[in-house]
């Protein structure tokens, strides 16, 4: 698809937190393999995968391990946001979009004064239509359009980040909500999937509107109408969790390094249990109690890598685990209300 099905909205969440993103400064985002960074970004920005100095140190890990551990992921978080696109890509129903895109052609026919473009245009959708609903009966959204960001902007030090919740909290009991969003978005580091859906409910009745419209010569009514339609599209949002996933590469790198140097397994676990922490702190399930699992596996990996004790099973059990937790959170969904883009 060239354009975006509806190009004239933006979810409510997505809208607010992509502005106070831009308005703070904070914003990195790659889309499409592309990457953006606002001039004059705040000094706590760090990209996907960062590979200089963090602001902490933790138990005996050093910096360079910590470096090393975001070098090693970057490749593997620009693998995982192209999976993640190819895979939203693949789900999106032609048919759908195509009721979209001669829906925007309709628009374009009435703003131009050429009408009868545009009710051939709603007629072709309404066909589309007709089609995806005797397709779909049981089925009320209909995926139209994708779009996979890496948004890393969250502070490293899990204090900092208990800070940023703590004054979010008191943002939101003040009723300060715009304030509120500003804080609650530096606290991302995720891959984001954002999908659009088409809702059958509701989008043929609008299009049977706009053609009766039209036919009154209601142009403006028509294509208000219309515009309305596009930009009440359905979204609904997965997130890849950015400290997991650095996590998951710091433990599969100290399960190679373990026989030879278990002195740098050991700091690699301590980037696993402090990126652990990380996301915990961030909130992606925060409350869930396999943090405290996983922590304990950790724990029990650092003592025989101490005693010089044999860890393949221990190790296989962790990366187990921890492989587990990150599909779990990963497959998660978010579904705001409708929605606009």
């Amino acid at each position: 698809m060239k354009a975006s099905p509806h190009t004239s909205a933006t979810t409510y969440i997505g809208l607010t937190l992509l502005a106070c993103f831009a308005c703070a400064g904070v914003v990195r985002a790659q889309q499409s393999g592309g990457a953006q960074q606002p001039a004059g970004a705040a000094p706590t920005t760090r990209d996907a995968g960062h590979t200089g100095p963090t602001t902490r140190e933790a138990g005996g890990t050093t910096e360079s391990t910590r470096a090393q551990s975001h070098a090693q992921a970057r490749p593997e978080t620009e693998q995982q946001r192209q999976q993640a696109e190819q895979q939203a890509r693949g789900t999106l129903d032609k048919d759908a979009v195509a009721a979209i895109e001669e829906t925007q052609r309709a628009v374009k026919a009435i703003t131009d004064g050429k009408n009868d473009e545009a009710t051939a245009a709603i007629e072709r959708a309404i066909g589309k239509i007709n089609v995806l609903v005797a397709r779909n009966p049981a089925n009320a959204l209909l995926p139209v359009d994708a779009v996979v960001k890496v948004i890393d902007v969250a502070p490293s030090d899990p204090k900092t980040i208990r800070q940023v919740a703590k004054s979010a909290a008191r943002a939101i009991s003040d009723r300060d909500y715009p304030q509120a969003r500003v804080l609650l978005a530096s606290l991302t580091s995720e891959i984001r999937v954002s999908t659009y859906h088409l809702p059958l409910a509701s989008y043929p009745v609008a299009l049977r509107e706009a053609s009766r419209l039209l036919d009154q010569k209601k142009n403006k009514e028509a294509a208000d109408m219309l515009a309305t339609a596009l930009s009440t599209l359905v979204v609904i949002e997965r997130v890849t969790p950015l400290p997991l996933a650095i996590a998951q590469t710091a433990i599969n790198d100290a399960a190679t390094r373990a026989d030879n140097d278990r002195n740098g397994a050991r700091q690699l676990l301590e980037v696993a249990r402090s990126e652990l922490q990380r996301a915990k702190e961030l909130g992606y399930a925060g409350n869930d109690p396999e943090y405290a699992a996983l922590d304990k596996t950790i724990s029990d990996m650092e003592k025989q890598l101490q005693g010089n004790q044999g860890t393949a099973s221990g190790f296989a059990k962790l990366k187990e685990e921890v492989a587990s937790f990150f599909r779990r959170l990963s497959g998660s969904e978010k579904r705001p209300e409708t929605a606009s883009r």
